[in-house]
């Protein structure tokens, strides 16, 4: 695929430099990469979404007759280039914009188009993802939450964890088996469940970064509506293969430009710290830049199969396994770097720096989106045709 960029692609990137310029400042600008959700960050980030509402930021790439502005790949790209670039904090309504919505416009009945497109696109309602539970993580067939139909709703018991935002979450997204007996792939569904009614409990996770974007979610006797239920009952394997395939295609356009941010930051730590002749520490470096390269391309092929094909294909699980196990070995070497400094805890805030936060939150890097072990097995059969074992 030729990646020169058109003169509407590069007119698009003059517009969306400008309107960041612009807005992106204050409250806003000071969040930058964090990803601490607190009440009041929080608030900042809602205000935010609507404001990328109103520029008409909020589902680019979303279809016309959907309210998106229809963009193509390419212009997706440049806005997230250019997003990434000017330090734009971790979007509250990804869930809703990138997984959520594409979902509902490829299986939804009108009735939910009409329901629950619009208030995504103005950042009026936020949605969590509801799939991993303590027993079914990177394997969604061992799921066991249930949902039932008792009168006119459906009744919902069970468990749900690493469920990122629930706390501030209006409605989630849950993958629950609806037919009795049901084992595997079979039995499944996907629901739509407002998170604000009996029955339902949040449980944030404090991890290590001091962050607690993670949640436990309790289903007690919960309720929804009996026709909340996106592509229909017992359909939900596919609903939630397609829902993951818009997250791997969509959901990283941009992060090898944070990466290599933090890459910079490394080689000036190296160069502050006397280690950048070492020449161990050297081919570190050489290392990391060569690994920023092959994620690049590793992108651009993602890329390049979702406009041909409209989807990303296996293939994209050699990009999540490459990029997961290069941040982590990025921030060894920055720990390396700190050497004693790496272990304490500076300022009044008492908050981790950039780079300590970024070797902590790197271990989980290999776990979620589907662990490294899901991405070598998916590599292995679908895109090598070996066999299972």
């Amino acid at each position: 695929m030729d990646f020169t960029y058109s003169p509407g692609d590069e007119a698009l990137r003059a517009e969306v430099k400008a309107w960041l310029t612009d807005h992106l400042v204050g409250d806003v600008a000071r969040l930058g990469q964090s990803t601490r959700f607190t009440p009041v960050d929080w608030k900042v980030r809602v205000a935010w979404e609507q404001e990328l509402g109103r520029g008409g930021w909020v589902g680019l790439s979303w279809p016309k007759s959907f309210g998106g502005r229809e963009a193509t790949v390419t212009e997706e790209l440049v806005f997230a280039q250019e997003y990434a670039l000017a330090d734009g904090p971790v979007r509250a309504g990804f869930f809703g914009e990138g997984l959520l919505g594409p979902t509902v416009m490829a299986f939804g009945t009108e009735a939910q188009q009409a329901r629950f497109l619009p208030p995504i696109l103005r950042g009026e309602e936020y949605w969590c993802q509801g799939f991993s539970e303590p027993g079914a993580g990177s394997d969604l067939a061992s799921v066991t939450s249930r949902a039932l139909m008792d009168g006119d709703a459906w009744r919902i018991d069970g468990q749900k964890v690493w469920t990122s935002q629930a706390q501030f979450a209006d409605w989630i997204f849950l993958l629950c088996r609806t037919e009795k007996e049901s084992q595997r792939h079979h039995g499944l569904s996907v629901l739509l469940v407002p998170m604000d009614q009996p029955g339902l409990e949040v449980r944030p996770l404090v991890e290590m970064t001091g962050s607690d974007h993670f949640c436990e979610v309790f289903f007690d006797g919960a309720r929804t509506d009996a026709d909340l239920v996106v592509g229909g009952p017992g359909n939900g394997w596919n609903v939630a293969m397609g829902t993951l395939g818009f997250e791997r295609g969509t959901a990283f356009l941009a992060q090898q430009l944070r990466f290599a941010k933090e890459f910079d930051l490394v080689v000036t730590l190296a160069r502050e710290r006397g280690a950048a002749g070492d020449p161990i520490v050297r081919q570190r470096l050489a290392r990391s830049y060569a690994g920023l390269e092959i994620m690049r391309y590793s992108g651009y092929r993602t890329i390049t199969r979702i406009v041909q094909h409209g989807r990303p294909g296996p293939e994209s699980s050699a990009g999540k396994l490459q990029w997961s196990t290069w941040h982590q070995e990025l921030g060894e070497l920055a720990v390396d770097l700190l050497g004693p400094e790496a272990t304490t805890i500076l300022g009044p805030d008492h908050r981790f720096s950039g780079l300590q936060h970024s070797f902590l939150f790197s271990r989980a890097d290999t776990i979620y989106a589907g662990s490294s072990e899901v991405q070598r097995n998916i590599i292995g059969e679908r895109v090598l045709g070996l066999p299972r074992i």
